[in-house]
């Protein structure tokens, strides 16, 4: 199960990002390899969030705001990304066996190398 330290940093990054321009405070919230599993992130604004090789296996990311956010070898299996948000994000090297991407938007996610097997991918992935 997920750190509830965590969550509470993302949950925490995601808040910062509401602030208007100018009065957000200095993000330094570092997500890297931080143990997500099966967390409930559903709907957050994690754009630009660095969260390499974080683990994130379970979790429901679905609605999520993940614009440029650096996913680069995190463990992703099993997660619900439906409807979230990966234009610009880096993907690559990341385990995304059997998650849930239907409704995603990928734009220009950057895939290479990551594991998509048993994926359920949008449909302009589905070429």
């Amino acid at each position: 199960m997920a750190d509830d330290l965590a969550v509470e940093r993302a949950r925490s990054y995601a808040s910062l990002r509401d602030m208007p321009p100018g009065k957000r405070a200095d993000r330094e919230t570092d997500l890297r390899r931080a143990d997500l599993a099966g967390a409930d992130l559903s709907g957050l604004d994690l754009g630009r969030a660095n969260l390499y090789a974080a683990n994130l296996a379970g979790a429901s990311l679905k609605d999520a705001n993940l614009v440029k956010a650096q996913l680069r070898e995190a463990n992703l299996e099993g997660a619900d990304l439906s409807g979230a948000d990966l234009r610009g994000a880096n993907l690559v090297g990341a385990s995304l066996q059997n998650a849930d991407l239907t409704g995603a938007k990928v734009g220009t996610a950057i895939f290479d190398g990551a594991n998509l097997e048993g994926a359920a991918l949008p449909e302009e992935m589905q070429a």
